[in-house]
């Protein structure tokens, strides 16, 4: 689990591979990753939109940028929490995401706050397997 906090906003990431959408023998690997956003703030906020920064172990990198996350803007009071699940296909068997949640507060603030950088590995189980 990987954690960054922003303005006492929590972002945990957990990524995991995707063995039944990888194709090694063709370069695709596919990692899910969940994502739970924790407002310990005292301040009603929003996501409006992502930034991702995704490198691969040849060192591609791809940025993505959009509005909200899996097509929703989510609304956050004080001690709410949102959890939202999505995927990255790589053509290496590693890489790295880091990236940025812009969010508005009720005065209308918008700021950014951090997603903690993660590493996507194949699971040493599956290293053993193949």
């Amino acid at each position: 689990m990987y954690r960054a906090i922003t303005r006492n906003i929590a972002v945990e990431v957990e990524p995991f591979y995707l063995v039944d959408q990888s194709e090694p023998s063709e370069n695709r690997y596919v990692w899910g990753y969940r994502v739970t956003i924790e407002n310990n703030s005292d301040e009603f906020v929003q996501l409006l939109s992502r930034y991702w920064h995704i490198t691969d172990a040849s060192g591609r990198v791809e940025e993505v940028r959009g509005p909200g996350v899996v097509g929703d803007q989510p609304e956050l009071n004080p001690g709410d929490s949102y959890q939202y699940a999505s995927g990255c296909p790589l053509s290496t068997p590693s890489g790295i995401m880091v990236g940025r949640y812009t969010m508005r507060n009720e005065a209308g603030e918008m700021f950014d706050i951090a997603i903690p950088a993660f590493s996507l590995d194949l699971p040493d189980a599956w290293h053993r397997l193949n």
